[in-house]
């Protein structure tokens, strides 16, 4: 369980329950999309059986870019086995895990203004990025989504049932590019939000909501064992959501597990 680096509460239990690779080639596929950074081939990839990982530029959505198959059947099976071993956080609707950085809990709705600036005064350390997501990770880096000295040191692991979904948002900018978003379970669709200007408002302050949209949107599908890749315009300038009450087609034992890899600005590094 993370650590609690404020004053504890009694009932703070409550919110937390248990539940060598062969080399591989990476190469970036562009489609009409400019945005993306100069195409990279032959690039190295860790992965078990793998033969080459394509990165895929979305056509409609500037410097937004998949890649199917990123994860093997096992790995994503011991990926889930894993998970479903750690405390998850159920405050929200969704349960949730946090690896990287501090984040404080959410009151019920029915919270009394007291009861409420309470449970938000606590801020709890997560847990840093666990061993058994590091080959994730450095298959990230290998492919050149990330630096070797600016690995991702934050994640954010989302467990979405029938019915679950985000709110639309911008992730906050003291992060850097690229945010990458790992599905595993089921695949899902991810709906994108043009905004007037970049804003990260937050969904927690009901900024997020007031951000103004240009009225354009875009479905992505998130494909199973994929990752959906957020860079320039995407990442800063089109919020993201998991539409809520979704329940057609998705019957018992659906679920669909989401890692969100980012990577914090620091002195001396740019976006």
């Amino acid at each position: 369980m993370a650590a609690h680096v404020a004053t504890k509460r009694k009932t703070i239990s409550d919110y937390f329950v248990t539940s060598p690779p062969k080399r591989a080639r990476f190469e970036k596929r562009s489609a009409t999309n400019h945005d993306l950074p100069s195409p990279r081939t032959s690039i190295p990839a860790k992965s078990a059986s793998h033969g080459t990982l394509v990165e895929v530029a979305h056509p409609a959505l500037p410097s937004l870019s998949t890649v199917p198959g990123f994860l093997t059947t096992s790995e994503e099976a011991s990926l889930l086995a894993f998970l479903d071993r750690q405390s998850w956080r159920t405050d929200l609707a969704r349960r949730c895990i946090h690896y990287g950085g501090t984040y404080c809990l959410m009151p019920p709705r029915s919270a009394s203004p007291s009861t409420k600036k309470k449970i938000e005064s606590q801020i709890f350390t997560a847990d840093p990025l666990p061993p058994e997501l590091g080959f994730v990770v450095d298959r990230m880096v290998d492919a050149g989504m990330y630096s070797a000295d600016a690995r991702p040191e934050f994640c954010i692991v989302n467990e979405y049932a029938p019915g679950h979904g985000i709110s639309a948002h911008v992730e906050n900018f003291r992060f850097g590019e690229p945010v990458v978003g790992l599905t595993l379970g089921q695949a899902d669709t991810m709906r994108f939000h043009e905004l007037v200007e970049e804003d990260d408002g937050s969904v927690r302050s009901g900024l997020a909501g007031k951000a103004k949209r240009t009225g354009r949107k875009v479905d992505v599908l998130l494909e199973r064992r994929g990752l959906v890749v957020m860079r320039g315009e995407a990442r800063r300038k089109w919020q993201h959501e998991i539409v809520r009450g979704r329940v057609k087609g998705r019957g018992e034992g659906w679920r669909r597990v989401s890692l969100t890899f980012r990577v914090e600005i620091k002195k001396g590094r740019g976006r």
